[in-house]
């Protein structure tokens, strides 16, 4: 079901991840049992053959799998997936909490996506921000794909299979 969102020509889709293809890409089934491909917005995850790319889909996986969420969008991509901001349930929570966790955010925060500097003009000014200090925030502290001195961004790695 999608509802309209405050901001010019967004929306929300709301319902429950029935699948991980990779450490940015799920699968949502919403209330009337229509599922949507989602692209995480914000991010790119390793390629599931590159390095952390298991790693990635794994913690995307234990993020959202079987849990509900709501994608705030406002396009597609040329594979007519929805680009959205995933937000779900933060796992620490005890009681009935909001979805304010940003799945995508969690993902470049635990050094297993980049940011996806090509689109940031696509999200928000506090987000971009946001986005770009978890990176650098885990570059500095060698988490994750960073743990490797020279991990390869995911297009790269796409355009070198190409």
């Amino acid at each position: 079901m999608l509802a309209a969102c405050a901001s010019v020509h967004a929306a929300t889709l709301s319902g429950t991840v029935v699948g991980v293809s990779d450490g940015d890409t799920i699968t949502v089934l919403d209330a009337n049992r229509e599922q949507y491909k989602i692209r995480v917005a914000g991010i790119d995850a390793p390629e599931k053959a590159q390095p952390f790319g298991q790693r990635s889909k794994g913690s995307l996986s234990m993020l959202v799998f079987g849990k509900d969420v709501d994608v705030q969008w406002s396009k597609r991509d040329r594979y007519q997936r929805i680009v959205g901001k995933v937000l779900v349930t933060d796992p620490t929570c005890q009681r009935q909490c909001p979805k304010t966790l940003d799945a995508g955010l969690a993902q470049v925060t635990a050094g297993l996506a980049w940011w996806y500097r090509k689109y940031a003009k696509e999200q928000s000014a506090e987000d971009a921000q946001r986005y770009e200090l978890a990176e650098q925030e885990a570059r500095s502290h060698g988490v994750g794909l960073w743990s490797d001195g020279q991990p390869m961004p995911p297009w790269d790695w796409r355009k070198a299979a190409r």
